[in-house]
């Protein structure tokens, strides 16, 4: 099964909010599963999805010099099940960026309907703590979702002060 839960970004505002899509294929793996003949996503998986947008965004604006992980999450609210075949857009805004980590209020639309909303908290993760245990290794923002970031490129941005 793969890990990424984006298929792309729409929009990106640096340092303060993003927005990506996520089409939910009958193909994907955990349908056959989860339920059979009533296809539904699995709520955790909208989360990690909802927290990689969250993620790239709070990475972005400290140009992927930290380790950020999600620590916390401090508040989710599910208005329905998300079903195959539904267009999800999850809409992140960072609300508190600090040394320490930083906080994102998020939702998640189908059809311009909100079906879920969350708060995210992630953690930068000790420089010289991380170092020992992981090395110089960005293990984080690597791989796929490096690809995934290459296409932030084509987004049109909006370079403006990080809120405190």
């Amino acid at each position: 099964m793969r890990w990424i839960w984006i298929d792309r970004f729409v929009e990106f505002n640096s340092g303060r909010s993003a927005k990506a899509v996520k089409n939910l294929s009958l193909a994907e793996d955990y349908f056959a599963d989860h339920f059979p003949g009533y296809p539904v996503m699995p709520a955790c998986l909208i989360l990690e999805g909802l927290a990689q947008t969250g993620g790239i965004l709070v990475g972005e604006a400290n140009q992927f010099k930290e380790k950020v992980v999600l620590a916390k999450i401090l508040r989710a609210v599910f208005h329905r099940e998300m079903l195959a075949g539904e267009q999800l857009l999850y809409e992140t805004d960072i609300q508190h960026m600090r040394p320490e980590g930083a906080s994102i209020e998020g939702r998640v639309r189908v059809g311009g309907t909100v079906t879920a909303e969350a708060e995210i908290f992630f953690a930068h993760l000790d420089q010289s703590r991380s170092k020992q245990l992981f090395g110089e290794h960005n293990f984080v923002f690597s791989g796929e979702l490096k690809y995934l970031l290459g296409g932030l490129a084509n987004l049109p941005t909006n370079k403006g002060p990080a809120p405190s």
